[in-house]
Formats: C-alpha cells, sequence, structure tokens
C-alpha cells in the first residue's frame, strides 16, 4: 500500500464516480480502477459496491475512509513540518547573554526583530558571563551568545560585532563629582573602584585597566563585584565608583549618578559568538539579522 493508494480511494469515494474521480486525478480511469482492486485485494475486503451509475463506500469502506484521511493530514503535516524546520521557520535558539548585554536596546531590539520574523522558533535565553558562555558554545549547549570581545580560549567559534557603547562613571549620589558633566578618567585616580572578577570577561576587564593606564595611574580596586550588573547596587552601598557601559545606566536608583567620560572614552563592544561548524538554518537566519543591524563589521574567528 503507498500514498497514492490513498489518495485515489479518497477520491472515488468523494466523487462517487471512477470516471469523475480518474479526470480529478489525472489519470485514465481503467488504471484507477485496477488500483483500488488492488488495494481491495490486500485489505482482503471490498471498499465500494459498484453500482449502475456511481459507487458507494461499503461498511469497511467508510470506516476506512477515516483512517485513510487521518493519514494523508498526518503526512501533510509531517511534510510542513520538516519544511519549515529546512527553512529555518521552526527550532530552537539556545541564547546567551554575558555581562549584562541584555540592558543594550540593540540586543533587545534584534531579539525582537528576530521573533517577528521567526515566530515559529523557540528561543530560549540563559544569563551568564562571557567565560562560562564560551564553554557552553564549545560544548554545544549553548547556540549564540552575546559576549564582550575580544574572548579568549575560543577555537571554532565566530564573532559578529553588534554595537560599541561607550562607557560612563558610575558614582554615589552624594560624591563631589557626581554633578559634572563629564570627566577625565584622571579625575579619577585617587577613588576606590568596584569592578567585576577578570575571569568573567577577561577582553572588558583588561581594556578598562589599559584605559585606567593611558590615563595615567594604576586603579585602586576595591571589593569586587560577582557581574556587572552587581556594581550599580554595591555602589550605591558605598564601596566605591566603578565605569560602566551606557547601557547600564538603565538601572536607576536615587543613590547612584552617571557621568560621560571625555575623550578618549572606554569603550564596551558587544558580539554575538557562535560555532564556525553550526549548520542550524534558523541560527543562520539570526547572524543574518544581527549583520544586517552591522554591515560593515565581519565575522571573524576567534
Amino acid at each position: 500500500m503507498e500514498l497514492r493508494h490513498l489518495r485515489y480511494f479518497i477520491a472515488i469515494a468523494e466523487e462517487q464516480n471512477f470516471t469523475r474521480a480518474a479526470e480529478r486525478l489525472g489519470i485514465q480511469q481503467p488504471p484507477l480502477s485496477q488500483q483500488i482492486r488492488q488495494l481491495e485485494q490486500e485489505l482482503g475486503t471490498p471498499l465500494f459496491r459498484r453500482l449502475t451509475r456511481k459507487v458507494e463506500l461499503t461498511e469497511a469502506g467508510a470506516s476506512f475512509l477515516s483512517d485513510a484521511r487521518a493519514i494523508l493530514e498526518q503526512v501533510e503535516r509531517a511534510k510542513n513540518s520538516v519544511q519549515r524546520f529546512s527553512r529555518g521557520e521552526a527550532g530552537r535558539i539556545r541564547i546567551g547573554f554575558a555581562g549584562a548585554t541584555y540592558f543594550q536596546p540593540e540586543v533587545t531590539a534584534l531579539i525582537r526583530d528576530y521573533r517577528a520574523h521567526y515566530p515559529g522558533v523557540q528561543l530560549l535565553p540563559e544569563q551568564s558571563n562571557t567565560a562560562l558562555l564560551v564553554e557552553g558554545l564549545r560544548s554545544g549547549e549553548i547556540d549564540v551568545a552575546f559576549v564582550r570581545p575580544p574572548i579568549g580560549g575560543a577555537d571554532g567559534l565566530n564573532t559578529q560585532l553588534l554595537v560599541e557603547e561607550d562607557m560612563l562613571v558610575a558614582l554615589p549620589a552624594a560624591h563631589r563629582l557626581s554633578r559634572q558633566a563629564a570627566l577625565p578618567l584622571s579625575a579619577l585616580a585617587e577613588e576606590t573602584f568596584i569592578l567585576f572578577p577578570r575571569a568573567i570577561s577577561p577582553g572588558l576587564y583588561d581594556n578598562l585597566i589599559s584605559a585606567f593606564h593611558q590615563a595615567g595611574f594604576s586603579p585602586r580596586l576595591g571589593q569586587e563585584a560577582p557581574q556587572i550588573a552587581s556594581i550599580v547596587p554595591m555602589i550605591d552601598a558605598g564601596f566605591g565608583i566603578s565605569l560602566v557601559p551606557r547601557s547600564v545606566s538603565q538601572i536607576r536608583t536615587e543613590g547612584v549618578r552617571y557621568v560621560p567620560i571625555t575623550a578618549p572614552v572606554p569603550a564596551a563592544p558587544i558580539g554575538i559568538a557562535y560555532r564556525q561548524d553550526q549548520h542550524s538554518v534558523a541560527l543562520a537566519h539570526f547572524v543574518a539579522l544581527a549583520r544586517e543591524k552591522r554591515p560593515h563589521a565581519p565575522a571573524r574567528p576567534e
């Protein structure tokens, strides 16, 4: 029994006539009759009663009609599902977010645009840090991640720059410099800085230390924050000051002020990282959409 036998049978049952069914199917009537006889022989029972001008279903035929329709409907659903996967319109993408990248409007805009273009793809978010997300990418536990490049130890990964946001000085509202319109880094040489552990985002950490050195001082480091988003409440609690990506200034509290930095301004880039050997069409669409956001930033192997 083949699917065409089911289609032939359904056409005859609906038309109640071999000739009309053959015309509907685009085949000759004698071969159609032969195919139905073969089907009845395989099933071991007549499916139709042949009358003078029409045919009608036997009791067995009526029962078989429901099953035949259900089978073809299921086949069609399976076919559509496979085609949607092959076009990248279905599936899932496990997305990692590092270093408070989820505060950056370009990141949320990319997610929003992707969901609008591909609503059938399930996005599974996971918050972590750059170092752990790189491990997750390499092990296959994460499909794509928003990271703070440059990233180390990432053989086999590509990165695509999405946005470069500037850094701001974050300091207590009562601090003597909190009302300044802008500050040079050199004005902060005597301050105690709250930074995150270098291990969670080596690239961003090294960029910050380099910026301090270019400003003519080595920072006095105080208590470390477990992650970038934790820095703001620690400033409010009086542990010190810090430099944070501009998007983190969305964390609003009465006890913290954000002040721009005069040139040269340290940058906090955000990129997406993904495996070079990935074969997901859905993920390829995600990467392509990210490229549209930053068309002149080529994907780079790490």
